[in-house]
């Protein structure tokens, strides 16, 4: 891929760069309710919902949070209350990058413009982005595109908006299921994973693997 230079370089936003800690979030209120191996499967079904959510028609992202959450407590025998999921919903704009993030993103961004396509509210992202440490061309939301990844319609929208195809961008993500797998589907030849430990590999999507931002601008020759 050194030999490629996109015109884009387009990141996932929460898990890729910005440390997303829904799993503390989840375990910090409710570790008082349950072991630690009911909170294993607390963790993995409040991942699974809210998957599960944002593949349904596009809502605000504290229903998918609110909802996910509802969810996770009926199928846990734990008690709801509608605080807990605007409680978590309310961290995620305070949430900061990952410690290799800022200088992966800065050195690349002297070479080739950065773009984020997120999950997210435009009301919560630009507290993520300020984080970064880096300038983007384009902050792109689920909200604006009216459809979350790994809808390819989220994908569809970042085109339109940048004028641009598949074959123009690299995507980077740390997850096949909310964006790697998309990628492969809508064309996209150009991907990287970066390795946070999130999922196991699956070379059938055709990605370079890094395991931090810091090794991304050398994916470029840079």
């Amino acid at each position: 891929m050194s030999n490629f230079r996109p015109k884009y370089v387009t990141f996932d936003c929460h898990g890729t760069l910005i440390n997303f800690q829904m799993a503390d979030a989840a375990q910090e209120l409710f570790k008082h309710q349950l072991t630690d191996l009911q909170m294993t499967s607390f963790i993995q079904h409040f991942q699974a919902y809210r998957l599960d959510e944002v593949l349904q028609d596009w809502k605000p992202y504290a229903e998918v949070v609110h909802n996910a959450l509802e969810r996770t407590c009926k199928r846990n025998n734990v008690a709801f209350t509608a605080e807990l999921a605007e409680d978590i919903y309310n961290r995620v704009p305070t949430w900061g990058p990952h410690p290799d993030v800022p200088e992966g993103l800065a050195r690349l961004a002297k070479d080739i413009p950065l773009v984020i396509l997120t999950n997210s509210m435009v009301a919560q992202i630009p507290s993520n982005v300020a984080k970064l440490g880096a300038p983007f061309h384009a902050v792109l939301t689920a909200e604006e595109a009216g459809a979350y990844k790994p809808h390819l319609r989220a994908f569809e929208y970042m085109f339109d908006t940048l004028g641009c195809g598949p074959e123009d961008i690299t995507h980077v993500s740390s997850s096949f299921r909310h964006d790697l797998m998309s990628a492969y589907d809508i064309g996209i030849k150009s991907k990287v994973w970066v390795n946070r430990g999130h999922e196991p590999a699956n070379p059938f999507y055709e990605y370079t693997e890094i395991p931090d931002v810091t090794h991304l601008p050398g994916v470029f020759g840079l």
